[in-house]
């Protein structure tokens, strides 16, 4: 069976993210989608919060699997026997950072990263500007699933 990751926040999931992940699970027999844990950050959404609202939009995908995860992504990888990582990238900013990423993985343990070209119509696009865009009050319904706009305005209107 052939196995892949596809890691973030995801503090909200966006298009682009959605992009990636279902291109992956075209490719891959199992995508685990890995929520990370970072409890030096405060988040938006809390890591269940954010599986739910994955678990939904990916709902369509039979192969895809959403799990949190805590330290190093190729542990998570070893112990689910997934040789592969996929990441999107938007710009060569994101190359540079990821291959460094990328090489330290494969150093590591062995566990190879794909990278997939983002779609030009999310190469602009990450969770931070969302929600950015969303709290001060601007359109980002083409720009998150619908359950993901109406958690961001539920979220929203109550800070």
């Amino acid at each position: 069976m052939r196995r892949a990751v596809c890691p973030g926040s995801f503090d909200p999931i966006t298009n682009g993210h959605l992009d990636i992940i279902a291109r992956a699970s075209r490719l891959y027999d199992e995508v685990y989608v890995a929520v990370m844990i970072n409890k030096s950050k405060k988040g938006l959404f809390d890591i269940e919060e954010r599986i739910e609202l994955i678990r939904q939009v990916t709902a369509d995908f039979a192969n895809v699997r959403v799990e949190a995860f805590h330290g190093l992504l190729v542990d998570f990888c070893k112990q689910r026997d997934i040789p592969a990582i996929v990441k999107g990238l938007r710009a060569v900013s994101d190359f540079d950072y990821e291959l460094q990423m990328a090489q330290m993985n494969v150093g590591l343990t062995g566990v190879e990263t794909l990278f997939v070209p983002t779609n030009p119509t999310y190469s602009f696009l990450s969770s931070s500007l969302v929600k950015e865009v969303a709290a001060w009050g601007g359109d980002v319904s083409h720009l998150v699933p619908p359950v993901v706009l109406d958690a961001l305005n539920e979220r929203l209107r109550k800070d």
